[in-house]
């Protein structure tokens, strides 16, 4: 299990000492996650800092969130307390946006044993899961770590790259049309566009992986290689995430479009490519 839990399943594990919770609770543009939590959590679960422990300090081409530096992950995977033998599960209020950034950080961390609550907080409440207050803290842990564990596709390798590159963004971004975020407007040339969004049904869960693999094989054919980027590399988290519960391997292009529009070089594309393939 090391893509997606439903609740029921959690609740099934919650007195099971090797379970830590993760709580991703956050917005862009809001630093109000903690506060969310605090005011109401699953029980056991710790707060994580999406802009400081699951991204690294930024630079001029860096894009806005850049992975942090091994030694600091690893740092803050042992304040969570993960352990060797730890079954991590993480969550937000969000549909999976953020806490799918967790997931993907410890998986290419080497720690295998991690999955997401399928329809986050809202679908623990809706079973009837009570929430705790207030903070909680786990007993520090000695987790060894390691770096390189998923895919990633990295700027230099964008122009000769020969798979399918999915726009993970929303399509008015992708098209050029609207950039509420980064200074220029439009999507890496060749690049298919498939919100983040279409991943989920109204009740914010993921679809079926049958469903889902139907999905991504009409934009990406399946003998060729796939890769995800969005506006600063949380998101697109989310399209690997969705296409490994489809049985589909892709890599993130972590600078993603904010790094990609720091270079004045870069091709920029604004023209609807769905069709050209």
């Amino acid at each position: 299990m090391n893509t997606l839990i439903s609740a029921g399943e959690l609740t099934a594990r919650l007195a099971d000492e090797s379970l830590v919770l993760l709580d991703v609770r956050w917005v862009l543009g809001r630093k109000d996650g903690q506060e969310h939590y605090a005011a109401g959590h699953i029980p056991g679960a710790v707060f994580v800092e999406l802009e400081t422990e699951l991204s690294g300090a930024t630079g001029a081409h860096t894009g806005r969130h850049p992975l942090p530096e091994p030694a600091d992950f690893e740092a803050a995977a042992r304040r969570w307390g993960i352990g060797a033998d730890s079954f991590v599960v993480a969550y937000d209020d969000s549909g999976a946006l953020a806490a799918a950034r967790a997931w993907w950080l410890l998986r290419h961390a080497g720690f295998e044993n991690v999955a997401v609550l399928d329809g986050g907080l809202d679908a623990w409440k809706e079973r009837g899961g009570h929430l705790a207050t207030g903070i909680e803290t786990r007993e520090p842990s000695e987790v060894a770590l390691s770096w390189g564990g998923m895919p990633v596709l990295e700027y230099q390798e964008l122009a000769s790259y020969s798979g399918t590159l999915i726009d993970s963004r929303a399509t008015a971004r992708y098209l050029g049309i609207q950039e509420p975020i980064d200074p220029v407007a439009g999507h890496i040339p060749g690049a298919r566009n498939r919100p983040t969004t279409d991943n989920l049904d109204a009740q914010a869960k993921f679809f079926s992986a049958e469903r889902l693999a139907a999905a991504f094989a009409k934009i990406a054919p399946e003998n060729l290689p796939l890769a995800a980027y969005c506006g600063s590399g949380i998101t697109a988290a989310h399209q690997v995430l969705a296409a490994e519960h489809a049985g589909r391997t892709a890599a993130l292009y972590p600078g993603s479009w904010s790094q990609y529009c720091s270079y004045p070089q870069s091709p920029i594309a604004t023209s609807d490519e769905q069709h050209r393939h």
